[in-house]
């Protein structure tokens, strides 16, 4: 399955009663997304606009990050650097997701996942008492001698150490950041040119004259009726 697919719909539509909808898989292209757009009616004269009805993909707490107005072109750049990322990558960034930081907005999550490295993730630790154990044993943050190793309450030091750090227990394990977060991504204009995908459909001629025909014909406005005939008595 693919990390995110959305279902592109026809905005206009949608508020005549009409449901007119077309689901694009990320990473695209500009010609699966103009074909898309043309199938749902969009095309930059009778019908511009458009909204996200849904998301699905493989990370559904990707999407739970996404709103209905999304750039088209955001979309896909956020699904392209998701798209260089290795398993275990995916897994950090869920885990920081489930924090909570960097995912107010489509530009948070693409810094995030350009910023992975500013995180630990451990994914075997699930519980203040792992922690805590990890940090004495593993990591020998402090020493211990061997004949008191069993009576160190690993559980209230890893609870010390979780909240000093501000780490968190997200459903695949423990992560924590170091401060060293960057932001890389400004806007759309950092987007590269091969990765900017929307543009409204290219219609033929023959198919623009009819569009704006039919645009002139619902802003004309209605024919005047002849007023009605009153006839006036003889004076």
């Amino acid at each position: 399955m693919a990390i995110l697919e959305a279902c592109v719909t026809n905005l206009g539509k949608y508020n005549e009663g009409v449901l007119a909808y077309e689901r694009v898989t990320f990473p695209t292209d500009a010609e699966t997304v103009q074909a898309a757009l043309k199938k749902i009616g969009v095309d930059g004269i009778r019908y511009e606009e458009i909204f996200i009805a849904d998301y699905d993909g493989s990370m559904p707490q990707l999407y739970e990050h996404l709103g209905e107005y999304e750039s088209i072109d955001e979309l896909n750049h956020l699904a392209c650097v998701l798209s260089e990322l290795d398993e275990d990558e995916l897994a950090k960034f869920e885990a920081v997701m489930d924090s909570g930081e960097y995912t107010g907005s489509t530009k948070d999550l693409i810094n995030l996942a350009q910023n992975l490295d500013s995180y630990n993730f451990y994914p075997d630790i699930h519980s203040e008492e792992d922690l805590g154990r990890m940090y004495i044993q593993e990591l020998e943050a402090v020493q211990v001698p061997e004949h008191l190793i069993d009576y160190i309450d690993y559980e209230a030091y890893g609870r010390d150490v979780r909240i000093n750090e501000s780490g968190h227990f997200a459903p695949g394990g423990y992560v924590v950041g170091d401060n060293s977060f960057t932001e890389h991504y400004h806007g759309i204009e950092d987007i590269p040119d091969e990765q900017r995908v929307f543009s409204m459909p290219k219609l033929p001629i023959r198919e623009q004259m009819a569009a704006y025909q039919e645009m002139a014909g619902r802003a004309a406005p209605p024919a005047e009726r002849p007023a009605p005939r009153v006839d006036r008595e003889d004076r």
